[in-house]
């Protein structure tokens, strides 16, 4: 009898707890499951949009291979990700050790900072083009106060990525938030402990504050590297948008926006969406690269990985 009301009452709580993410499901099945096994059907047709898919089977994955385009994109991606990402989480870091310290008007400060963060992707690509114009622009006006000659930031594919990754600073304010946050779980008790002993504020950050916080930097390294492979709006809006031809185009072509200009502009929709699965695989091989190789240098509350 006790067994049957359990039963009862715990399908009674799973039916309850169904129902309530039910919106969810739904969302996700109509949103995100759907679009991703269409989206691997559609990589083995020929689709355009306008007429129905032909079935080609490999043949976009075999184009994939022989497309140079695809190469310069992979390539010019990656180089941003490995000097963003580090970067990203450096001046993260940094600030958010400043605010822990500061005494008074945290909140002030900390709003400051995150306010860059609600900037539309957009107006962010437009702002890179006036602050990093070559001939007139911000950057290179304050350089040239110090006898520094800036170089051609938007021309230049040399300095092209450099300067999206400068832009890219520019949004560092939720990082920092979350990177403040783990630094206020610190127990005091260890710096003073340390203190005393003779140690400084580097020593005491790099041993101390550091392993303390890394899984939530193990968790920034991961979610930022993920969001820079997929970097599209800043760039494509700077260099690309508007059929905009007078700066350096490729250096700026990122993988997503030669995604788009597959899908949206040339309509070739089956070749975009191998494209997509090929980002997909790229993504989840660098994020268990991540996870193997930074696991030993994650340290958990009671110790276990």
């Amino acid at each position: 009898m006790a067994r049957t009301r359990f039963r009862t009452a715990r399908f009674v709580e799973t039916r309850a707890a169904l129902l309530f993410i039910s919106p969810w499901l739904a969302g996700f099945l109509i949103f995100t499951a759907w679009p991703i096994v269409n989206s691997a059907y559609l990589s083995l047709t020929d689709y355009d949009v306008i007429n129905d898919p032909d079935f080609v089977g490999l043949d976009n994955y075999r184009q994939l291979f022989a497309d140079p385009k695809v190469g310069l994109a992979l390539w010019n991606t990656f180089v941003y990700t490995a000097l963003s990402v580090p970067a990203h989480i450096v001046v993260s870091l940094g600030l958010a050790l400043l605010l822990n310290t500061a005494a008074r008007a945290t909140g002030l400060f900390r709003t400051a900072y995150f306010l860059p963060k609600m900037t539309p992707p957009v107006a962010v690509g437009i702002l890179l083009l006036m602050l990093f114009n070559g001939q007139n622009g911000l950057i290179n006006g304050v350089l040239g106060l110090f006898g520094i000659d800036g170089p051609a930031w938007t021309t230049d594919p040399d300095w092209v990525k450099p300067g999206l990754v400068l832009m890219h600073l520019w949004t560092v304010g939720s990082s920092m938030i979350i990177l403040l946050a783990a630094l206020r779980g610190v127990p005091q008790e260890l710096h003073d402990s340390a203190r005393v002993d003779g140690a400084g504020w580097w020593r005491r950050t790099l041993r101390i504050t550091v392993p303390l916080i890394s899984p939530t930097l193990f968790f920034l390294f991961v979610v930022n590297t993920i969001n820079a492979l997929q970097s599209f709006t800043e760039a494509y809006t700077a260099f690309f948008g508007s059929g905009n031809t007078t700066y350096s185009n490729d250096a700026a072509l990122f993988y997503v926006i030669y995604l788009f200009q597959q899908a949206f502009e040339f309509l070739h929709m089956g070749y975009a969406s191998a494209l997509a699965w090929l980002l997909f695989i790229v993504i989840m091989l660098i994020t268990a690269v991540q996870i193997l190789v930074t696991r030993r240098y994650v340290h958990y509350e009671g110790g276990q990985p």
